[in-house]
C-alpha cells in the first residue's frame, strides 16, 4: 500500500496578531491545552516581571518561575522546580533564551510547551531544538515542537528594534541555506526534503520581497510567520538543514573566533548569506539580499560590524570547521585565503558598499 500522505509536526495553535497576549488563557482553554489554567510559566528576571504583572490576573492558576539565563544548568533547574506542581503545560514567555530553557524543561518533565515570543530575533521559537550554553560552550538539544506559538505584535514593537533586525537576517539566510542543501544533493547525493526546503525558502522570500518597514504590523506579521514556518521546516526535515548552511557556518565562526566582539546572530547570518550567494555566482540575488538588509538597517559588510578584511577572511576560512560533515558552497569551492579575499572584494564592489 503506498504512503499517500504524512503527518507534519506542527503547533496546534499559531496566534500572531496585535493583542494576542491578552487572550492567552482563553486560547489555551479553547484548544484544550489547559482547561484548568494550571500553567508553569517561565520568565526572565527583568522584562518578564513586567509581563507577569500584566498577565497574572488573567492567569490566576499559573505558577511563575524566573529563569536565570540561557544555560543547560538553568534549564535543568527549571525542570526540577516544576516537578512539584501538576501542570497542564509549560509556557515559555520571553526571548530565545527563556523559550529554549522552557523547551528543554518541558521535554524533561513530559509536558507540552507553549512558546510566547516577546521578540523576533531568530527562527528558534518554533524549532525542535533548544540551544543552551554548557561547560563545553554551546549545545543543541533535540526537543518536541511547541504545541502552541503566540506572538503579540504589540509586545514585539516594545522590544528593541535590533531584535527585529536580527530576525530579518535569520529569515533571509534561509534562501542561501536551501541553495546549499540543493548543492549537496547535486554533488554528494544528500537527501533533500522538498517540502521542508519549500517552506524555508518561501519564508525567506516573503521577507526579502515585502515592501514594508520594521514598524508596520503587516511586515512584522510576515516576519513572524516566516520564522515560525522555518522552525516547522526543521521539524519536517528532522534537521536544521533547511535553515543552516554557509550562512550559519560563518555566523558560528564569528562567535568562536571573536566571542567578545561578535554581532547579533541575525546580523552575522544575513551578511554570511549575502556573501555566500555571491560565492555561488548568484550575483543578482546577492545584491537584492544586501539591498533588503541595508533597507532594514542591517550590515552588509564585515567592516559594518567592526571587523577588518583580514578578520573576515579568517572567519570564512575557519567556517567549515564549525559544522563537520555539512556540505555548503564553502566546502565546495574550498577557497584559499587569497581566494576568499578576492571574492570578498568583488562582493563589496557588487553591493555598492
Amino acid at each position: 500500500m503506498p504512503v499517500l500522505t504524512r503527518l507534519i509536526p506542527a503547533p496546534v495553535v499559531v496566534d500572531i496578531r496585535a493583542g494576542a497576549l491578552a487572550d492567552l488563557a482563553s486560547v489555551l482553554a479553547d484548544q484544550r491545552i489547559s482547561g484548568s489554567g494550571k500553567l508553569a510559566v517561565a520568565i526572565s528576571g527583568g522584562s518578564g516581571r513586567a509581563l507577569r504583572e500584566r498577565l497574572s490576573a488573567s492567569l490566576p492558576g499559573a505558577s511563575w518561575f524566573e529563569v536565570g539565563g540561557g544555560t543547560l544548568s538553568d534549564a535543568v533547574k527549571l525542570a526540577e522546580d516544576m516537578k512539584s506542581g501538576r501542570y497542564d503545560a509549560v509556557v515559555g514567555l520571553g526571548g530565545g533564551k527563556i523559550i529554549d530553557c522552557a523547551k528543554f524543561a518541558a521535554a524533561r518533565v513530559g509536558l507540552p510547551l507553549v512558546a510566547v515570543a516577546t521578540n523576533l530575533s531568530h527562527d528558534g521559537l518554533c524549532s525542535p531544538v533548544a540551544t543552551l550554553d554548557n561547560d563545553a560552550g554551546r549545545g543543541s538539544y533535540g526537543v518536541p515542537n511547541p504545541i502552541a506559538v503566540v506572538i503579540d505584535l504589540d509586545i514585539i514593537r516594545e522590544a528593541p528594534v535590533r531584535y527585529v533586525r536580527s530576525g530579518i537576517g535569520d529569515a533571509l539566510s534561509n534562501i542561501s541555506a536551501v541553495a546549499d542543501w540543493e548543492l549537496a544533493h547535486r554533488v554528494n547525493g544528500e537527501d533533500i526534503d522538498g517540502l521542508a526546503a519549500a517552506m524555508a525558502r518561501q519564508a525567506g522570500e516573503a521577507v526579502l520581497r515585502h515592501p514594508g518597514s520594521l514598524d508596520e504590523d503587516r511586515f512584522l506579521q510576515v516576519l513572524a510567520e516566516g520564522l515560525v514556518l522555518t522552525g516547522i521546516s526543521m521539524s519536517v526535515a528532522g534537521d536544521s538543514r533547511p535553515a543552516s548552511g554557509a550562512c550559519h557556518e560563518i555566523n558560528h565562526a564569528f562567535d568562536l573566533l571573536f566571542p567578545q566582539r561578535a554581532a547579533s546572530h541575525g546580523e552575522q547570518c544575513g551578511l554570511g548569506a549575502a556573501f555566500a550567494m555571491h560565492l555561488r555566482g548568484a550575483h543578482q540575488e546577492s545584491v537584492r539580499m544586501a539591498g533588503t538588509l541595508r533597507r532594514h538597517g542591517l550590515p552588509v559588510t564585515a567592516q559594518e560590524i567592526g571587523f577588518s578584511v583580514d578578520e573576515f577572511v579568517s572567519v570564512v576560512e575557519f567556517a567549515p570547521r564549525t559544522r563537520p560533515g555539512r556540505y555548503t558552497i564553502l566546502e565546495h569551492l574550498n577557497l584559499s585565503p587569497d581566494g576568499i579575499r578576492d571574492a570578498y572584494a568583488d562582493y563589496v564592489r557588487a553591493v555598492g558598499a
